[in-house]
């Protein structure tokens, strides 16, 4: 499946416009969150930063997206800016948007994601290799960045059209 662009109202840790379109040649990390979510802070933030801290980002793009369908009054972008200071995140973070025609914001809604956390890995194609809810086997997740580098250095062969992808 080839990955739906990212609808963010709002970014944090950048000073330009991030497209999933302009990360291809990348392996992309996106790491959908809420900074209200347990499972969010213990597992899947910490997770993405140790990414973000191992990886050359000439090779590996660690997005965070901050996707509310819960205690929207409480996280503000306001708040959100205080958490990312407060928990040293420094990769770039969007705020998932979202418009009047449901609970859910609109990239979690176009991935169909389940909840937060929710890890995706997009190839360096632009293609969803793995979408993971919950916590993420860091053992897995590792073997498949490397297969997807590997693959990348190789020059594999793997086409995107609108709908899908083929290796």
């Amino acid at each position: 499946m080839k990955a739906p662009e990212l609808h963010a109202s709002q970014w944090f840790n950048t000073a330009s416009l991030i497209t999933l379109a302009s990360l291809r040649g990348k392996v992309v990390i996106l790491e959908a969150f809420q900074m209200l979510c347990p499972g969010c802070v213990s597992h899947g933030l910490p997770l993405a930063q140790r990414i973000h801290q191992a990886f050359d980002p000439d090779d590996i793009a660690v997005i965070g997206l901050h996707s509310v369908f819960e205690h929207h009054e409480a996280m503000t972008p306001t708040a959100l800016e205080a958490f990312l200071y407060e928990y040293r995140i420094a990769f770039p973070v969007a705020v998932d948007q979202h418009d009047d025609t449901g609970t859910l914001p609109l990239t979690m809604r176009a991935y169909a994601m389940r909840g937060t956390p929710t890890t995706v890995v997009i190839d360096t194609h632009g293609a969803v290799r793995q979408q993971t809810f919950g916590n993420v086997s860091e053992l897995k997740l590792g073997a498949l960045i490397g297969s997807l580098l590997a693959d990348r250095h190789a020059g594999s062969q793997t086409r995107c059209g609108e709908d899908s992808c083929t290796v």
